[in-house]
């Protein structure tokens, strides 16, 4: 593979790795929003968190009814759908005059981050050379994480534009949506969807841009794995596909029990816990984005080095300890200095290289290519479950429960002292690995 072959399928994965920047946006704009909605619209807690919570239901049902879609019509219509629903979102949402419509319009933007967390990955893991996976897929998360940087500082950056700062706060969105939908026509469609719908002459032409070389064995061999995998079951829950299935399952679920998304969402009011002002909880909140967005680089510097397991294994007890100091911090109510800053930082950059980098990489390469699509939907589905199951939750528990912000970071704490058990006894190593070897052989 020549440089020129790298620089096409990175080019095609930066696009596609787009739909991961409007995922991130979306994620963390919500936290320069949230107490200003709250307090415009008078809502108790159990609303507050619903409506923070809304985007993550869609998220949910996104997650789950993309595969499908994106198995029978193809990758690329499927992200062309996902871009016009993150921009009708943007919209709606700084046009929204009532918490209902809020709640609607933030709804259909989680149905483009669910279908975006399904389908870009799978499209760049069918895209790249096994020897380049893992940091080109990462770059979904790259972008995520610019995403969340990019909303942190535009919250900043807005936080005194207008009567109501928050509708711009939510409507500049639609700028990259519409960037985004315009850059999707530049892209071809997958290879390996294409040889699986018999387009193999379409298939040829977009692999010889990526390998330049060998293009008649990798047609056959992806052929070859498709024709071997028919003649076995589609069905993911079955016997065959239980170990990647209980993988994907377990590397989301641990990924949201790590209490990522309860900090990113919810950044500012946890600074302003610790008596910090509302200014002073946003520029905070950049610091966050920029070390996760640092962290995430050296973690696509690793991942195709190092492996997917010891990132994870690293990364697992790094958060343990940082998230037991957190809510050390909390019980105590000792705040003096930069403390809580600094633990969370710390936090951010063992997730950003770990769990961050590794959950899309490793869920879009677990699954064999006849089933890769249902495979997706099961682990994003199940990722953005817990996610919005913490986000539900978060702001009630700490409001409503004594030392409720404690117990919430001690049992993230936890969870990741378990999920490096269960990495380090359960979960195989991927790297360098092709797509086709790793489905028959996991």
């Amino acid at each position: 593979m020549n440089s020129n072959s790298i620089r096409t399928v990175f080019i095609w994965s930066i696009i596609v790795a787009l739909g991961g920047f409007l995922f991130g946006f979306d994620t963390a704009v919500i936290s320069g929003v949230e107490q200003q909605v709250q307090e415009l619209f008078s809502l108790s807690s159990f609303m507050h968190g619903f409506t923070i919570a809304s985007a993550l239901i869609g998220t949910v049902i996104g997650a789950l009814i993309a595969g499908r879609p994106a198995d029978r019509f193809g990758r690329k219509p499927v992200l062309l759908i996902i871009a016009i629903l993150y921009f009708i979102s943007a919209i709606g949402c700084a046009a929204a005059n009532n918490v209902t419509t809020l709640i609607i319009f933030r709804f259909i933007g989680g149905i483009g981050v669910g279908g975006s967390s399904v389908v870009a990955p799978m499209y760049i893991s069918e895209i790249s050379p096994a020897h380049v996976r893992g940091r080109m897929t990462a770059l979904f998360q790259f972008n995520v994480i610019f995403g969340i940087l990019m909303a942190y500082v535009s919250n900043y950056l807005l936080r005194n534009v207008g009567a109501e700062p928050w509708r711009w706060m939510l409507g500049i969105e639609g700028a990259p949506a519409f960037l985004y939908f315009v850059l999707l026509f530049f892209i071809p469609e997958s290879p390996r969807y294409l040889i699986k719908i018999g387009q193999v002459s379409k298939a040829r032409l977009v692999l010889e841009k990526i390998i330049k070389s060998s293009v008649d064995q990798q047609v056959e061999e992806i052929r070859m794995s498709l024709e071997k995998l028919s003649e076995s079951t589609n069905k993911l829950f079955s016997k065959r596909y239980f170990k990647p299935v209980s993988i994907a399952f377990l590397v989301a679920m641990f990924n949201q029990f790590s209490g990522i998304n309860a900090i990113l969402y919810y950044a500012p009011r946890i600074f302003e816990l610790s008596g910090l002002t509302f200014a002073d909880s946003l520029f905070q909140s950049i610091l966050i984005g920029i070390t996760n967005g640092i962290f995430t680089i050296v973690g696509m510097i690793l991942i195709d080095r190092a492996g997917r397991k010891i990132l994870l294994i690293t990364g697992s007890i790094g958060m343990s300890v940082c998230l037991a100091l957190v809510a050390k911090t909390f019980y105590t109510q000792n705040f003096e200095g930069f403390v809580l800053l600094i633990y969370l930082l710390v936090y951010i950059m063992f997730f950003a290289f770990s769990t961050g980098a590794v959950i899309w990489v490793l869920i879009a390469e677990i699954f064999p290519n006849n089933i890769r699509g249902k495979g997706q939907s099961l682990g994003s589905f199940t990722h953005w479950f817990f996610a919005a199951l913490v986000t539900f939750t978060f702001p009630v528990i700490i409001k409503e429960v004594d030392s409720g912000a404690g117990h919430t970071f001690m049992f993230f704490s936890l969870m990741m002292i378990l999920q490096a058990i269960v990495v380090w006894k359960y979960f195989p190593e991927t790297k360098r690995r092709t797509l086709e070897e790793l489905g028959q052989n996991l």
